[in-house]
């Protein structure tokens, strides 16, 4: 026990230090007083790259589900325990996962086959499937209208009732999508369509595109997060490494600012204003708002090499990074906590 502790305790300093060096772009990290790495998980044995993530926020339980998408499998982790404490295996390159509170089930996307499963959250036994004809990608999870949407293959967002678990809506997109953000009392989704050049934005009810915007420069946009109150979205861009800010309304654009390398994962933290993101090139942004359309750069330190993805926990102020195995070391979750 003596040995893991001390193990552990290295590689959050080692981490920590690497701070005082430049990334690869030469642009210096700073900023550290916002962020601190408290833990790191272990998810030992797997390999390859890992996809998006959700939780249980109970506090009880404090379970992560991680899809491995370069494992086939689906991790569990305990926060409470700092470790996996169950594995699904024998998936087909997970992608998108969602954690259904009203009843405990787990909504996994398989990015390989299309097949998107229905878990007992307690069991893991399989209680459901719908299957979609390819790439079942990134997931987004209603609770108020028990609604799940995936996008899918060469252009489709896919609308599943999580209680029949059965296919209630598809929306034809002109190419594969990305992330997408949904403002439920509007029944609006905007989505990042990089392969055409556009972002959408979509009328669930009518099931159509009612707006598309063209982006050409940057562009590889794919994560997005959405601030409700001010209309504005937020758009990761990996060429050149980008944070794109639009107005939700109608598509204009607000600002550009330079960001982390291969951004992947990206979160609007409503209640301190802030933008996190994660990106591949192994380093992490926070972006105050200081009003709709001013932001600041205050915080970009390293994470590790290929940690793409990451989950915000807004309740906990917590920042699950995601670091697949790498350059001698296991596949792991850093588990940071943001600071006022």
């Amino acid at each position: 026990m003596k040995i893991k502790i001390k193990a552990n305790t290295f590689l959050i300093a080692l981490i920590s230090i690497s701070g005082l060096f430049t990334s690869c772009s030469g642009q210096e990290t700073f900023g550290n007083q916002y962020l601190k790495l408290e833990k790191v998980i272990p998810l030992p044995g797997v390999k390859g790259r890992i996809d998006h993530m959700d939780v249980n926020v109970n506090e009880k339980e404090r379970i992560v589900y991680a899809s491995a998408l370069g494992n086939n499998s689906l991790e569990v982790v305990s926060l409470l325990q700092g470790k996996v404490i169950h594995t699904i295996g024998g998936l087909s390159e997970p992608q998108g996962v969602a954690y259904l509170p009203k009843q405990h089930e787990i909504f996994v996307a398989n990015g390989g086959n299309g097949d998107c499963y229905f878990y007992d959250a307690g069991t893991f036994k399989k209680t459901g499937a719908v299957h979609l004809p390819s790439d079942a990608d990134d997931v987004r999870y209603d609770s108020i209208q028990g609604k799940i949407y995936v996008g899918y293959g060469e252009g489709g967002m896919a609308i599943i009732d999580a209680v029949t678990k059965r296919l209630t809506g598809d929306i034809k997109l002109p190419a594969h999508p990305e992330s997408f953000q949904l403002d439920i009392p509007s029944g609006r989704i905007w989505v990042n369509i990089p392969e055409a050049g556009m972002i959408a934005m979509l009328d669930e009810k009518n099931q159509k595109i009612t707006a598309e915007w063209r982006i050409h420069y940057p562009s590889a946009y794919f994560p997005m997060a959405y601030d409700k109150k001010d209309h504005r979205l937020f758009v990761g861009c990996r060429r050149p490494a980008r944070l794109l800010i639009l107005n939700s309304e109608n598509g204009k654009e607000i600002a550009t600012y330079l960001c982390t390398g291969d951004p992947d994962d990206l979160y609007y933290d409503s209640s301190s204003r802030r933008i996190l993101i994660s990106g591949g090139e192994g380093y992490v942004d926070i972006f105050q708002q200081q009003h709709a359309d001013v932001y600041r750069q205050i915080s970009y330190l390293p994470s590790r090499a290929g940690a793409r993805t990451s989950l915000w926990i807004p309740t906990s102020k917590e920042w699950l990074i995601a670091a697949p195995a790498r350059l001698g070391h296991t596949a792991a979750l850093l588990v940071y906590k943001m600071s006022n």
